[in-house]
């Protein structure tokens, strides 16, 4: 993470408030920040904040800060407590990890976590690291992370499509629901594509490779919606949830979005475009799934049946409720759920069909539409596949 001489443009909320916040929490406390790429600041906002909170009398120590050798940010390192990181051999190479276990001994009272889209080295605690914030949590420590707006699970394919290049390492998006602060650490475009020319992100040799791909204006300006609209949706979902919990007005209709899940390939797009609805909405997310006569256990081929698995892991992830219902009628199915559930938004994935097909086997969304007239429904294209009885 780039430091840089000055703080960001965007402010933050006064630290003596989020020091009350943690001394009146019952249980831990998570501050997320967020960022449109590497280079707007989020680990030097992050360690600039703890030194606040360290000066105003809190048990602050670092669980994993990756400087990169960065001046500004290496200064607000200061003398804030480094809990020795956990080294690992790895395939003849020396690789470390934050030692969740060591951090955990010695119970501060916040700690900080950066890079939070990391994969772990085999044989560690857990998987992810996203993973041992959650054990910090339990254990009754607060915790402070950031993570950069193209690491959302349900953001990978609008950042695929914007960026040109897949995101390997995601964070599912209940992490940042259980999140009780989310803050946007912003700056212009132009601001950040500076600093990367002056060498504030990246070693010199990666500079110019860098302004013609990831750190595009135009790559970099949708990066930046997307964190500014994500954190303006938490907020809303938060406040929606204050006004559930203190018994305040209500919407009149609440909303539910409903996924229709299928083994055909793209599935994971209908799953992100339904978690991003309901994040928008602060609704309800059901992952709804038909189990038909030929892909029960047994009759469904391995490749279906490994890509449902993912796809069923995946919707848990992003905070879906998964419901399979079994039946060789599959719009019934989905038809009978959506007026039982009161569904107001329906994702469904549509492969190329010729009209012979669609005359044969029916159509799905067609009979969908003629019986649902309330809900909102938004049609996916999906890669070709031979019809399997599928949604």
């Amino acid at each position: 993470m780039a430091g840089f001489s000055s703080p960001p443009q965007n402010p933050v909320p006064q630290n003596d408030s989020i020091h009350a916040q943690f001394m009146q929490r019952e249980r831990a406390w998570l501050r997320v920040y967020i960022g449109a790429a590497p280079g707007v600041g989020k680990t030097w906002q992050m360690l600039h904040d703890a030194n606040l909170l360290r000066e105003q009398g809190m048990d602050v120590v670092i669980g994993f800060v990756e400087t990169y050798g960065r001046h500004d940010t290496d200064a607000q390192l200061r003398d804030l407590e480094v809990v020795p990181r956990r080294r690992v051999d790895y395939r003849n190479v020396i690789l470390e990890e934050m030692d969740v276990d060591a951090v955990i001994r010695r119970r501060p009272q916040v700690c900080l976590v950066d890079e939070l889209a990391h994969t772990n080295v085999p044989g560690s605690r857990n998987h992810r690291r996203d993973q041992d914030v959650l054990d910090l949590l339990d254990a009754g420590i607060h915790v402070m992370t950031a993570v950069n707006i193209q690491h959302l699970e349900t953001l990978n394919d609008a950042v695929t499509r914007s960026a040109g290049t897949k995101v390997r390492e995601t964070v599912p998006d209940s992490f940042l629901k259980r999140a009780d602060e989310v803050i946007n650490v912003d700056v212009s475009v132009e601001e950040l594509r500076t600093r990367l020319r002056q060498g504030k992100v990246y070693p010199p040799e990666k500079i110019e490779q860098a302004l013609a791909n990831f750190f595009r204006k135009g790559n970099l300006s949708t990066l930046r919606e997307l964190a500014l609209r994500t954190v303006a949706e938490e907020v809303a979902l938060k406040a929606a949830r204050y006004r559930e919990h203190e018994g305040l007005e209500k919407p009149s209709i609440p909303e539910r979005v409903m996924v229709c899940m299928s083994p055909r390939p793209g599935t994971e797009r209908l799953l992100r475009t339904g978690a991003r609805i309901s994040g928008r909405l602060a609704s309800d997310f059901y992952a709804v799934y038909v189990e038909s006569s030929n892909l029960e256990p047994g009759r469904i081929s391995p490749e279906d049946h490994a890509r449902l698995t993912e796809s069923l892991k995946l919707a848990q992830d992003l905070g879906a409720r998964v419901v399979k219902l079994k039946s060789n009628r599959i719009a019934d199915a989905l038809i009978d759920f959506a007026k039982r559930e009161g569904i107001t938004h329906v994702v469904f994935g549509q492969s190329a069909r010729t009209r012979w097909q669609i005359l044969i086997h029916g159509s799905v969304l067609n009979r969908f539409l003629d019986e649902v007239r309330d809900a909102t429904v938004q049609v996916i294209p999906l890669g070709k596949k031979q019809d399997s009885g599928g949604n």
